[in-house]
Protein backbone atom coordinates (compact mmCIF):
# COMPACT_ATOMS: atom_id res chain seq x y z
CA UNK A 1 0.00 0.00 0.00
CA UNK A 2 1.50 3.12 -0.81
CA UNK A 3 1.02 5.82 2.33
CA UNK A 4 2.52 8.83 2.08
CA UNK A 5 3.40 10.25 5.76
CA UNK A 6 2.65 13.89 4.97
CA UNK A 7 -1.01 13.17 3.83
CA UNK A 8 -3.62 14.20 5.86
CA UNK A 9 -6.04 10.30 5.57
CA UNK A 10 -8.80 9.59 7.02
CA UNK A 11 -10.47 5.58 7.08
CA UNK A 12 -14.19 4.57 6.30
CA UNK A 13 -14.58 0.94 7.31
CA UNK A 14 -17.59 -0.63 6.25
CA UNK A 15 -17.75 -3.10 9.70
CA UNK A 16 -20.04 -5.76 7.81
CA UNK A 17 -18.00 -5.71 4.62
CA UNK A 18 -14.48 -5.81 6.05
CA UNK A 19 -15.96 -8.71 8.31
CA UNK A 20 -17.31 -10.57 5.63
CA UNK A 21 -13.71 -10.21 3.54
CA UNK A 22 -11.58 -11.04 6.41
CA UNK A 23 -13.04 -14.26 7.10
CA UNK A 24 -13.22 -15.06 3.54
CA UNK A 25 -9.39 -14.80 3.06
CA UNK A 26 -9.38 -16.45 6.49
CA UNK A 27 -8.45 -14.09 9.37
CA UNK A 28 -9.90 -11.46 11.92
CA UNK A 29 -8.77 -8.11 12.29
CA UNK A 30 -7.30 -6.82 15.53
CA UNK A 31 -8.55 -3.11 15.32
CA UNK A 32 -5.63 -1.54 17.68
CA UNK A 33 -2.64 -3.55 15.26
CA UNK A 34 -5.11 -1.93 11.98
CA UNK A 35 -4.06 1.45 13.79
CA UNK A 36 -0.82 0.87 14.28
CA UNK A 37 -0.24 -0.15 10.73
CA UNK A 38 -1.57 3.44 9.75
CA UNK A 39 1.17 5.10 12.22
CA UNK A 40 2.91 6.36 9.87
CA UNK A 41 0.55 8.60 8.20
CA UNK A 42 -0.70 11.52 9.26
CA UNK A 43 -4.39 9.79 10.40
CA UNK A 44 -7.07 12.56 11.34
CA UNK A 45 -9.96 10.05 11.59
CA UNK A 46 -10.68 6.40 11.76
CA UNK A 47 -14.64 5.69 10.81
CA UNK A 48 -16.11 2.52 11.41
CA UNK A 49 -19.80 1.67 10.47
CA UNK A 50 -22.14 -0.88 11.60
CA UNK A 51 -25.84 -1.61 12.06
CA UNK A 52 -26.92 -2.54 15.06
CA UNK A 53 -29.94 -5.07 16.02
CA UNK A 54 -31.45 -3.19 18.67
CA UNK A 55 -32.86 -6.38 20.95
CA UNK A 56 -32.60 -7.12 24.65
CA UNK A 57 -30.74 -10.23 23.78
CA UNK A 58 -26.83 -9.84 23.91
CA UNK A 59 -25.04 -8.40 20.85
CA UNK A 60 -21.73 -9.90 19.63
CA UNK A 61 -20.82 -7.11 18.25
CA UNK A 62 -20.99 -4.50 21.95
CA UNK A 63 -18.02 -5.38 22.90
CA UNK A 64 -16.31 -4.43 19.36
CA UNK A 65 -17.90 -1.40 19.45
CA UNK A 66 -17.57 -0.25 22.90
CA UNK A 67 -13.63 -0.98 22.46
CA UNK A 68 -13.66 1.08 19.35
CA UNK A 69 -15.37 3.80 20.58
CA UNK A 70 -12.55 3.95 23.41
CA UNK A 71 -9.36 3.62 21.27
CA UNK A 72 -9.33 6.00 18.77
CA UNK A 73 -11.95 5.03 16.16
CA UNK A 74 -15.12 7.53 15.17
CA UNK A 75 -17.90 4.91 15.90
CA UNK A 76 -21.21 5.48 13.65
CA UNK A 77 -24.12 3.00 14.16
CA UNK A 78 -27.59 2.58 13.79
CA UNK A 79 -30.34 0.32 14.72
CA UNK A 80 -30.71 -2.30 11.84
CA UNK A 81 -34.20 -3.53 10.82
CA UNK A 82 -35.57 -7.32 11.42
CA UNK A 83 -37.84 -8.53 9.67
CA UNK A 84 -39.62 -11.79 7.26
CA UNK A 85 -39.17 -12.15 4.29
CA UNK A 86 -41.91 -13.01 1.57
CA UNK A 87 -40.23 -16.88 2.14
CA UNK A 88 -41.16 -16.43 6.15
CA UNK A 89 -37.19 -16.06 6.55
CA UNK A 90 -36.11 -13.95 9.49
CA UNK A 91 -33.41 -11.43 7.93
CA UNK A 92 -32.00 -8.69 8.98
CA UNK A 93 -30.78 -5.62 7.31
CA UNK A 94 -28.63 -2.82 8.05
CA UNK A 95 -27.32 -0.39 5.75
CA UNK A 96 -24.44 2.56 6.30
CA UNK A 97 -23.94 3.20 2.65
CA UNK A 98 -25.24 7.10 3.19
CA UNK A 99 -23.65 7.70 6.47
CA UNK A 100 -20.65 7.18 4.87
CA UNK A 101 -20.83 8.87 1.82
CA UNK A 102 -22.16 11.90 3.88
CA UNK A 103 -18.78 11.83 6.13
CA UNK A 104 -16.68 11.16 3.26
CA UNK A 105 -17.70 13.78 1.40
CA UNK A 106 -17.66 15.84 4.25
CA UNK A 107 -14.18 15.03 5.54
CA UNK A 108 -12.73 15.24 1.68
CA UNK A 109 -11.82 19.67 1.81
CA UNK A 110 -9.67 18.53 5.12
CA UNK A 111 -7.64 14.73 3.53
CA UNK A 112 -5.34 14.31 1.12
CA UNK A 113 -6.32 10.47 1.06
CA UNK A 114 -9.17 8.67 1.60
CA UNK A 115 -9.16 4.74 2.55
CA UNK A 116 -12.19 2.83 1.99
CA UNK A 117 -12.39 -0.66 3.15
CA UNK A 118 -15.09 -2.04 1.44
CA UNK A 119 -16.40 -3.68 -2.22
CA UNK A 120 -19.51 -2.32 -2.03
CA UNK A 121 -20.27 -0.67 -6.21
CA UNK A 122 -22.21 1.77 -4.55
CA UNK A 123 -19.27 3.53 -3.62
CA UNK A 124 -17.84 3.80 -6.76
CA UNK A 125 -19.47 7.34 -7.35
CA UNK A 126 -18.68 8.45 -4.41
CA UNK A 127 -15.14 7.56 -4.71
CA UNK A 128 -15.06 9.51 -8.05
CA UNK A 129 -16.51 12.75 -6.12
CA UNK A 130 -14.53 12.67 -3.59
CA UNK A 131 -11.43 12.42 -6.16
CA UNK A 132 -12.81 15.50 -7.96
CA UNK A 133 -12.21 17.25 -4.89
CA UNK A 134 -8.53 16.12 -5.24
CA UNK A 135 -7.97 13.81 -2.51
CA UNK A 136 -6.78 10.20 -3.64
CA UNK A 137 -8.85 6.91 -2.83
CA UNK A 138 -7.77 3.66 -1.97
CA UNK A 139 -9.96 0.73 -2.06
CA UNK A 140 -8.99 -2.07 0.24
CA UNK A 141 -11.16 -5.20 -0.36
CA UNK A 142 -10.43 -8.50 -1.91
CA UNK A 143 -10.13 -10.14 -5.39
CA UNK A 144 -9.08 -13.79 -4.03
CA UNK A 145 -12.95 -14.99 -3.42
CA UNK A 146 -15.01 -16.56 -5.41
CA UNK A 147 -17.10 -14.70 -6.72
CA UNK A 148 -14.78 -11.02 -5.77
CA UNK A 149 -15.95 -9.58 -2.85
CA UNK A 150 -15.12 -6.18 -4.52
CA UNK A 151 -17.39 -4.97 -7.60
CA UNK A 152 -14.99 -4.28 -10.73
CA UNK A 153 -16.13 -0.72 -11.65
CA UNK A 154 -15.02 0.65 -7.82
CA UNK A 155 -11.73 -0.96 -8.04
CA UNK A 156 -11.23 0.96 -11.40
CA UNK A 157 -12.65 4.13 -9.73
CA UNK A 158 -9.93 3.91 -7.14
CA UNK A 159 -6.62 5.45 -7.76
CA UNK A 160 -5.04 2.37 -5.77
CA UNK A 161 -7.12 -1.03 -5.05
CA UNK A 162 -5.07 -3.16 -2.38
CA UNK A 163 -5.20 -6.34 -1.76
CA UNK A 164 -6.62 -6.80 1.72
CA UNK A 165 -5.24 -10.53 1.40
CA UNK A 166 -1.89 -8.34 1.06
CA UNK A 167 -1.53 -6.49 3.75
CA UNK A 168 -3.66 -8.67 6.66
CA UNK A 169 -0.38 -9.96 8.08
CA UNK A 170 0.04 -6.42 9.47
CA UNK A 171 -3.10 -6.72 11.84
CA UNK A 172 -4.30 -10.00 11.88
CA UNK A 173 -5.41 -10.82 15.41
CA UNK A 174 -5.77 -14.99 14.18
CA UNK A 175 -5.81 -16.95 11.19
CA UNK A 176 -9.35 -19.35 10.47
CA UNK A 177 -10.29 -21.25 7.36
CA UNK A 178 -11.23 -19.51 4.79
CA UNK A 179 -14.61 -19.19 4.00
CA UNK A 180 -16.92 -20.49 1.01
CA UNK A 181 -19.23 -17.13 0.53
CA UNK A 182 -22.84 -18.34 0.52
CA UNK A 183 -25.46 -16.04 -0.41
CA UNK A 184 -26.23 -15.10 3.34
CA UNK A 185 -22.95 -13.74 3.82
CA UNK A 186 -23.18 -12.07 0.35
CA UNK A 187 -26.80 -10.63 1.99
CA UNK A 188 -25.06 -9.53 5.14
CA UNK A 189 -22.54 -7.23 3.30
CA UNK A 190 -25.15 -5.35 1.74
Amino acid sequence: MRLLPHEKTALFIDGANLYAASRAVGFDVDYRRLLDFFGSVNLIRAYYYSALLDTEEYSPLKPLTDWLAYNGYTLVTKPAKEFTDGAGRRRVKGNMDIELAIDMLEMAPHIDHAILFSGDSDFRRLVEAVQRRGVRVSVVSTIKTAPPMIADELRRQADQFVELSDIAGDFTRRQTEPRQRTQRAEAEVE
